[in-house]
């Protein structure tokens, strides 16, 4: 029988690739109103969850819990810009840099020990940025930057996250990502409001119901399995991504962007393995 753990983030790697693909379907919306009903929707089931068990909503160490939101959305925005502009599997894969600069920032900000061959690793990881966007004329430096940008983003958002670990609920941690988006978007989103049609509006709002149940299955799996070996299937979402890529939208992947694309997944799979040995 399959751990629990490990059926955990199978099912979270399924979810955050459906979302992927909706909002790579929604290439008719602009990226700010995609994240604004993102974390509009994340933030009402985030209350609802908080006020049902009674907790405070606010937390504690309110500005680390302010920077933590505000980094989620510089790496949301860039993600999602990502995703219309660039092959599904390609974005999905830079966005996995993330750990790589979780390391990073760690190492700076919480002292955390950073193993030299994790440095080897990264720079393997970054290598295989450089072939996709050498070989593939589909990737722009605009989407190396967003992507890269977005997984730096995300990077610090997840320091940010062990800093209050100990401070702060998950559940208020998590809250505060849409508390910030929100009102951050909003008003740029109202003024430049595009109306949706009635298949936007429902993958719209799958968007935030689909994530919002993609990261409680990656916190039970982090929660019920060793890290280590939940890291290792979290990279299925590239093949799921890859998928669904040349499935729905007719993307094939070029060779040298496949092993770029392996670079990078084995670079900061290894890092990963070096981190927590």
């Amino acid at each position: 029988m399959i751990p629990v753990g490990i059926r955990y983030i199978l099912a979270a790697s399924v979810l955050f690739s459906i979302m992927a693909v909706q909002v790579k379907s929604l290439s008719g919306i602009p990226v700010h109103e995609i994240v604004f009903f993102r974390s509009l929707v994340s933030g009402i089931i985030c209350l609802a969850s908080l006020l049902r068990l009674g907790v405070r909503p606010w937390g504690n160490r309110k500005r680390l819990l302010l920077l933590r939101g505000l980094f989620g959305t510089g790496a949301l925005l860039g993600f999602f810009h990502t995703l219309q502009v660039a092959p599904l599997a390609t974005a999905v894969t830079i966005q996995y840099l993330s750990p790589v600069f979780t390391a990073l920032f760690a190492a700076l900000l919480l002292k955390e020990r950073l193993h030299p061959m994790q440095v080897a690793c990264f720079a393997l990881a970054m290598l295989g940025v450089v072939v996709i966007k050498g070989f593939d004329p589909r990737v722009s430096l605009e989407v190396v930057f967003w992507g890269v940008f977005s997984a730096a983003c995300s990077g610090m958002a997840y320091t940010l996250v062990r800093k209050l670990r100990e401070s702060d609920r998950a559940l208020v941690v998590v809250f505060y990502f849409p508390l910030v988006t929100v009102p951050l978007v909003g008003p740029y989103t109202a003024m430049h409001w595009k109306a949706p049609s009635l298949d936007e509006w429902g993958m719209l709002l799958g968007v935030g119901v689909v994530v919002t149940f993609a990261q409680i299955c990656l916190t039970k799996a982090f929660q019920t399995e060793k890290a280590a070996t939940v890291s290792i299937f979290r990279y299925l979402g590239t093949v799921y991504a890859m998928f669904f890529g040349w499935v729905l939208f007719d993307e094939a992947i070029p060779l040298m962007s496949l092993v770029g694309i392996i670079l990078i997944v084995a670079g900061v799979l290894l890092s990963t393995r070096f981190r927590y040995t």
